[in-house]
Parts: C-alpha cells; structure tokens; sequence
C-alpha cells in the first residue's frame, strides 16, 4: 500500500516525520509531498526535510491513503489553502483512508467531513467542527475512514490505528513488537 503524505513548513516534525518513519518499517511505502515552492520543507524545529514531490505533480490515483500532519502551518493557512482541501476532498470521495492529526484535523472540520463523527485533535481544535463527537481524552479515533490523534506525543497511536485501518490489527501488534513498545 502506498501512501501520499503532505509537508509544509511548519509542520510538527514528530508527527510528520516520525509517523513516516513507523509506517515505512510497517511496509508502507510513503511519498512525501510539498505545497511549497521547492521541496526543501523546513519543520517547525527547524530541520530540513527534501520531498519527494510538489502536490502538483501529484495524481491521487497513484496512492491508498493521505496523511496530514499538524503544526504551527495549520493556523497560517487554514483559511486560504486549497491544495490540501482539494486532496483530502479527493480522498475522502475516492472513500481511500485519511489520517490527521493535531491541528491537522481542522482542516477536515472546515470542510465538513467531521459531522457526524468521532474524533480527536489537539485541545482548542475542536471549536471550529460541527455536530461531532470530540474525544479530548482519546489518544487517537478510527472512524470510518478517516484516523485523528491529538498531537506528537500520541504518534505511536496513530500509527497503530491507520495500520489497523489499512491492514490489521495483528499487523499493527507485529510493529509495536518490532520497536519495542510494549
């Protein structure tokens, strides 16, 4: 399976790149793509992550999944940015799995495809989503297709749950063994 995750700069650098990281030693093969200019992302501590890919060189066609990770990015451009609305629109039509987490789940909020379900997000997030079930207390929620986890610290979670959602739970077990978590 493959998936398309989105960089900017900005972005939480647990949530992005560690998640990248447990998925790939999972057996997922992750391309990472940027909204930028050129592909050098620059992370919201300061390291620099080269992509893969421009977004517009990207056809949703190609991947099983979208990732979207969260950071200080999410506030400064949640309200003009189209490029990442239109893949998660894309996705979520195509009823392919999306996984966001931290502030990252507004972006799905603002476009509707909270209502009705249960999730989590980093704390003050929740504000701007309608007629859902927010879990503040929760590490990370599947619903449907779509997996949310409240911030960096909650990583492994979220991995665990996309795996579980895009494999198996015995597989998402096989990997916490693999890194020792449990």
């Amino acid at each position: 399976m493959k998936g398309l995750f989105i960089f900017s700069d900005g972005m939480e650098d647990n949530e992005a790149l560690s998640t990248r990281a447990l998925l790939v030693r999972a057996g997922f093969e992750i391309d990472s793509a940027t909204i930028n200019h050129n592909l050098i992302v620059e992370t919201s501590y300061k390291q620099k992550v080269i992509c893969d890919l421009h977004m517009d060189e990207v056809d949703f066609k190609n991947y099983d999944f979208l990732l979207i990770p969260g950071g200080p990015y999410v506030n400064h451009i949640i309200d003009d940015e189209k490029v990442i609305k239109n893949a998660i629109l894309a996705f979520n039509e195509a009823e392919k799995v999306i996984g966001a987490i931290c502030a990252a789940p507004r972006f799905l909020g603002r476009l509707g495809l909270l209502e009705g379900k249960e999730f989590t997000a980093y704390p003050g997030s929740e504000k701007e989503v309608k007629n859902s079930l927010y879990f503040v207390d929760k590490k990370s929620i599947i619903c449907g297709n779509i997996v949310t986890a409240r911030s960096a610290g909650t990583v492994i979670d979220f991995v665990y749950n996309l795996i579980v959602r895009l494999k198996n739970e015995a597989a998402a077990n096989e990997l916490l063994d693999r890194i020792l978590y449990r």
